[in-house]
């Protein structure tokens, strides 16, 4: 049986460090809850997967074993003889398993056992017609090829195994006829195409050689390639002579004085100019000696005269001297442009006699290219045909049969224990999935734990479902909560009752700063167990000695008054209408001296209005008389009357039916209530069943304690 939380379920610090533990948990938990659903699922399946394989046709596999020799050549002659294999495994298989699937070589096999019969034997003959022209697909054949390995496996199935190991031994028969086939085809056309071109080839070749002879006696040479080498390097020798003349010609140009300018500076710039400089050195030291005759002597001297004379041949000298330089400057300058020109014009001529004979070798080198690569192919040619002649006959041993199919003894379909492990593992899977995604989209509440994790609401209490409980409610309320001792159900109500007081002492030693003295019960929607609560809750109050009052608040739909069994004349209702005095309409139960009740009186429709402001006057003048004053409020979602009495109770108590009430609701009463800075003391989970997580524990624990006291 359930027992209360004895704290409420605020959060921990540090909880964080086991939410994988708690959702792990919860999971098993949820296993638990849905043990007895998944676990006849997963019988059924394995049950009906068990029939259903016993009942189905045996089926028999052949398997034959065909081994490819990737090192053996394909020819005996010639480069196939010489070919080595390729690095081109995975390509070379992958191809060969295609080929074994092919029309080719599947039809002869189909046609000799009837295979087409077989697999399509429901068809009509039009479809079967159809059947036969298209591409033969055999459904039941299978090639593989084991890792690492150079072998393919052909494998077919048949209720006949006989019929099996036949067509798997004719399809690895009809491969190997078909590869030798394919090879004999292909030597044989590229013998028949090579013989058709050699007739062209050779008349090619004659014509390509005639033309390269013909060539070599225009240019009356045996080899260009010689003549062209010659003139190339004549050529660089004149561009090598024409480049210094060039440069000769600018030196001198720049040594050598223009026509305008025969000055004496220009004249000793030039080449050759020695015998000028000593003339004027010569022409300095007369004049020098005529300006001291002068000095000395006088112009009318003789000497002076003598001395003017030497200056004036001196003077002659020079000049005649000075003329002799410009004159050979400017010879030489001639020559050198004369010979830049003969440089030029001997270069031009060699450039144009290389162009022509290399433009000429240019044409040689091709034909002489083309008459070789004729004669080349030619005899290659010829070659070729006569290596593809031989090769064609050889029947390669690179493929062969290396284990023939032989019928087999156990069939490999249906395999009913490896479809038993499956039906056990998938619907092992699909029933936890199930269970699961049903806990991920169930929205209600379910525990104290689900409620504190998903809303953060403190849990006061969780009170166990009892089984015919419409029967034993009226028992509990007016044997005020005494315990019976006979028989498990009144186990159950004696777990409900401890659940109560529990939860009485959760709310009255919650708040240490303040004395709670009025107390409203609600819940989200109707029918989630607030008015048993209220009542059983009163009970458990005035079971202490103290003056308790319980108020059916629910004036839309009362029931207070039909848990303990009275009628109703006069009520909540009346008051509020003023139609008589509170104390007037107060019944006391029996067996609970110190419980008041004030019914709702007759349903009114008019609630709201009725309420206003009389219930908070109403309150604060019974609180004096009372110990503990408990309303019973209507609902709060849709309802506004709740809202005006939270507004004037101490605190509020919501009442929430386990895997009934949405999580939703109960969050929007909570942000209502916090809204309108209502003393929320917490929630109570009301009809918590034994199969849930806090249910399971308190329910053992409450047997085992009653066990050990009846014994």
């Amino acid at each position: 049986m359930l027992q209360a939380m004895p704290t409420a379920a605020y959060p921990v610090p540090g909880e964080t460090d086991t939410d994988q533990t708690a959702a792990l948990t919860h999971y098993l938990w949820v296993l638990r809850l849905h043990r007895w659903k998944v676990l006849g699922f997963i019988a059924a399946a394995v049950l009906a997967t068990v029939i259903v394989s016993s009942r189905l046709t045996p089926v028999f596999e052949a398997t034959a074993t065909i081994d490819i020799d990737r090192q053996s050549a394909p020819g005996i002659i010639g480069d196939e003889a010489r070919r080595s294999s390729l690095n081109d495994a995975d390509q070379f298989l992958a191809t060969q398993v295609r080929l074994l699937q092919s029309d080719s070589v599947l039809r002869p096999v189909a046609m000799k056992y009837g295979l087409l019969e077989k697999e399509g034997a429901s068809q009509n003959g039009a479809r079967r017609a159809a059947r036969e022209e298209a591409p033969i697909v055999l459904r039941k054949l299978k090639v593989a090829r084991p890792p690492n390995t150079y072998l393919l496996l052909v494998s077919y199935r048949s209720p006949d195994a006989r019929l099996a190991a036949d067509v798997a031994n004719g399809v690895s028969q009809s491969y190997i006829m078909h590869t030798f086939d394919l090879r004999f085809k292909a030597s044989s056309s590229l013998s028949s195409f090579m013989e058709k071109q050699i007739e062209e080839l050779r008349a090619k070749m004659e014509r390509s050689t005639g033309a390269l002879v013909g060539f070599e006696k225009e240019l009356n040479v045996i080899n260009p390639e010689q003549k062209t080498s010659i003139l190339s390097s004549r050529l660089l020798q004149l561009n090598t002579e024409y480049t210094n003349a060039q440069t000769d010609r600018v030196r001198k140009e720049a040594e050598s004085p223009s026509s305008t300018d025969d000055s004496m500076e220009s004249a000793l710039a030039a080449a050759h100019s020695e015998s000028l400089r000593r003339a004027l050195e010569h022409m300095n030291d007369v004049q020098e000696k005529f300006a001291q005759v002068r000095a000395q002597f006088g112009i009318n001297h003789p000497e002076h005269r003598k001395a003017e004379t030497q200056v004036a041949e001196a003077q002659r000298i020079l000049d005649k001297t000075r003329q002799n330089v410009v004159e050979q400057a400017r010879v030489t300058q001639r020559q050198a442009i004369n010979r830049e020109e003969m440089l030029h014009a001997a270069l031009s001529e060699s450039k144009d006699e290389f162009d022509k004979l290399n433009a000429r070798s240019f044409e040689y080198q091709q034909l002489k290219r083309e008459a070789e690569a004729d004669k080349k192919l030619y005899e290659e040619l010829v070659r070729r045909i006569k290596e593809a002649g031989i090769n064609a006959s050889f029947q390669n041993s690179s493929i062969r049969l290396a284990d023939d199919a032989r019928p087999p003894v156990k069939a490999v379909f249906p395999d009913v224990t490896l479809n038993s492990l499956l039906a056990l593992l998938f619907s092992s899977l699909l029933a936890v999935g199930a269970a699961v995604l049903h806990d991920v989209l169930d929205n209600t509440v379910r525990d104290a734990d689900d409620v504190s994790r998903s809303l953060n609401v403190p849990v006061l209490g969780t009170l166990p479902q009892v089984k015919n409980w419409s029967k034993r409610l009226s028992a509990v309320i007016t044997n005020g909560g005494t315990v019976p001792t006979a028989g498990m159900e009144e186990r159950a109500i004696s777990g409900f009752s401890e659940s109560i007081r529990t939860l009485r002492n959760n709310i009255l030693l919650a708040d240490f700063d303040r004395r709670l003295r009025m107390i409203l019960v609600t819940s989200p929607s109707p029918a989630e167990g607030k008015s048993t609560i209220a009542a059983h809750l009163a009970i458990a109050h005035a079971e202490q000695g103290k003056k308790t009052l319980l108020i059916d608040g629910d004036l839309r739909r009362p029931s207070v008054h039909r848990k303990f069994g009275f009628t109703v004349n006069a009520g909540l209702s009346s008051v509020l209408l003023g139609e008589v005095n509170w104390a007037q309409v107060l019944v006391k139960p029996e067996n609970v001296p110190d419980l008041d009740i004030m019914p709702a009186g007759p349903p009114s429709r008019r609630a709201s209005d009725l309420l206003g402001g009389e219930i908070a006057a109403l309150l604060t003048e019974v609180a004096s008389d009372y110990d503990m004053i408990i309303v019973d409020g209507p609902p709060m979602l849709g309802f506004a009357e709740s809202l005006q009495m939270s507004t004037c109770v101490d605190g509020v108590l919501i009442a929430a039916c386990s895997r009934e009430t949405n999580r939703k609701a109960i969050r929007t009463v909570v942000n209502t209530l916090n809204r309108l800075q209502v003393n929320v003391l917490g929630l109570v989970l009301n009809e918590v069943k034994g199969d849930s997580r806090d249910g399971y524990y308190y329910h053992g624990q409450y047997g085992k304690y009653y066990e050990s006291r009846e014994e």
